[in-house]
Parts: C-alpha cells; structure tokens; sequence
C-alpha cells in the first residue's frame, strides 16, 4: 500500500518521481485510486489547460515543446500530457521517449508524460482529466495537453482543455477535409504551422473563409484569431501564446471558464459512473444476461429499448 498523503505532499513540492507515480496510479486504475483522487482534489482548480490538436505531420510535438519554451521564459511551471496512439504489442505509448521535448528533459519546472490511449478513441486516453488533475495539483500553472492525430476522431479534446489549439499546416488537406473532421468547431486558436512553406498564406484565407461560414456570433461572442508560426524556429510562438491569454481573460470576464470547468467535471463524473455500472454489471451478470436479451432483440421477440430497461432494471433493482 502507498502512502498517498505523503506521495501527494511530495508532488506538491514538484518532486518529479512522485508525480510520475501518481499519473502511473491513475492509468493504472490502482485500488487507491479513489484514495489519490481524494486527496487532490482541494488542491485543483488553478492551472490553465491548453488542449493541442490537428491531423498528423502538421507538427502538434513541435509544437508544444515552442509553447513550454514560452511558458518558461514567463517562469510558470508547465505540464505536458502527449498522448500517443497505443501499440499493439505492448500496449504502451508509440512516442514514449518524446524526442521532440528532449530540450525540457532536464528543467524541473516541466513535466512531461506520454500517455497511451489503450484503444480509447476520440484522441485522448480514458485517464486523461485525472492525470490532468494530478499536474493541476502538483502546481503546474500550465497543463498542455497533446493528442492523438487521428484525422476526424479528434475533437474530444475540447471537452478536456480550456482552450483548444487547432493545428494546420500547407499541404496538409483542404478546408472541406478540416471541416468534415469538425475540428472547425472547436477551436478558440488555430495555428497554421510551417508558414515558411508555399501555400500558407492561402491556407490562412481559406481557414478564414470557412470560419467566416460558420455560426453567427453576437459582438460580444469569441472569434477564433488564426496565427501563423514555423514552430521549429519559435517563430510566432509569443503570438500564440498572447492569443491564448487573451482568449483566458475573455472567458474569465464572461463566465465561460467556469462554465466549461463545470461541463468537463459533469462529464468525468459521468463517465466515471457509467463505467462502474458497467463493471457492476459484467461481475453480477457476466455476459449471459446481456446476451440473452440480445438474442430477444434479434429474434424480433423484443424491442432495443424494452431490453435497455430490462437491463437497468437488473443493475438497479
């Protein structure tokens, strides 16, 4: 058994080691989960989450390592969550040594942890917004949170971050291809990376154009800058980051910080729930109630709704 008001004391003093070993707990989905989490949970509530997203190659990596450089030019303790597809042989994280932030490797004042998504779709691990919680209560002012690049799955990010990063790059596909991965409805910043390449200036006016399509807005209402940098050269890096701060006290000033705080632990909470009722379910019943009210649905003897109630009825009664 780990002694948790100490790890969690430990993490609190930026002890890398231990916040590691929290994080591990949490894709581990250890018994003192509910311990860890416990114990954290008075200390969150301060870091700014910046969620990072886009199609592969457009240089999400690159990136990030730009913003943690900012980030500490400032002096703020920065989180980085790289979350990577998962192999499927070890089940681990593809792009675990992270050799784009080897820079970072040796500042305390930055963590950085590759998380794999064992499956889960939407970009994101299943234990993202508890290691989210973790680097929130280990002091970090700033989480940054990569994901996956996995086309037109991508967008769940925006229900973790307070503000969502969506990258672009020349070359990398049209407008109508960006739309259809919905990513165009997500993002507060959009970046179009490696503008020193032909075509960016167009990618900007076309990224702009298919803003300009979208919902109206009311004067009062964000609207989503658009910033071109070449990310390996920490050119434009600084104009993102004052659009992200801009972007932090327009949602401060009009309540939508706590309003999306509220929404993603409604959804954490949710989710936590749905997966104990699922777990309850598989050691009560196994698989063979849910197969038999299966086979009814199949054989036209019951409707999909009727069998549903049949099944909650089981977890609940």
């Amino acid at each position: 058994m780990i002694d948790v008001p100490a790890l969690v004391a430990q993490a609190r003093e930026g002890r890398p080691r231990a916040v590691a070993r929290l994080i591990s707990l949490v894709e581990g989905a250890s018994p003192q989960l509910r311990e860890v989490m416990a114990a954290l949970a008075p200390l969150t509530g301060r870091a700014y989450v910046v969620g990072l997203t886009g199609s592969p190659g457009v240089g999400k990596s690159t990136s990030t390592s730009a913003l943690v450089t900012a980030y500490r030019r400032q002096g703020k303790r920065v989180g980085v969550l790289a979350v990577d597809p998962s192999s499927p042989f070890s089940g681990g994280a593809l792009l675990g040594d992270r050799v784009r932030m080897q820079e970072h490797a040796t500042d305390p004042e930055v963590f950085i942890r590759s998380m794999a998504t064992r499956g889960h779709l939407g970009g994101l691990a299943w234990s993202a917004p508890q290691a989210i919680r973790v680097l929130d209560a280990a002091g970090c002012d700033v989480v940054l949170v990569e994901t996956v690049g996995v086309g037109q799955s991508e967008v769940e990010i925006a229900a973790q971050a307070d503000t969502t990063i969506v990258l672009l790059a020349p070359g990398m596909g049209d407008g109508i291809q960006a739309a259809k991965a919905g990513i165009l409805e997500i993002g507060d910043v959009y970046v179009v990376n490696k503008a020193d390449r032909d075509g960016a200036d167009a990618t900007a006016r076309e990224l702009n154009h298919m803003l300009g399509l979208g919902e109206a807005r009311s004067p009062g209402d964000w609207r989503p800058p658009i910033v071109k940098t070449v990310a390996a050269k920490q050119e434009g890096v600084d104009e993102v980051v004052a659009a992200l701060d801009k972007h932090h006290t327009w949602m401060s000033e009009h309540g939508e910080l706590a309003a999306r705080r509220l929404r993603r632990a409604a959804q954490e909470v949710e989710t936590i729930a749905v997966t104990a009722l699922r777990e309850r379910f598989a050691r009560v019943h196994g698989d063979r109630h849910l197969d038999a009210l299966a086979q009814k649905v199949a054989d036209g003897e019951l409707d999909s709704y009727s069998a549903a109630d049949e099944l909650i009825a089981s977890l609940t009664g």
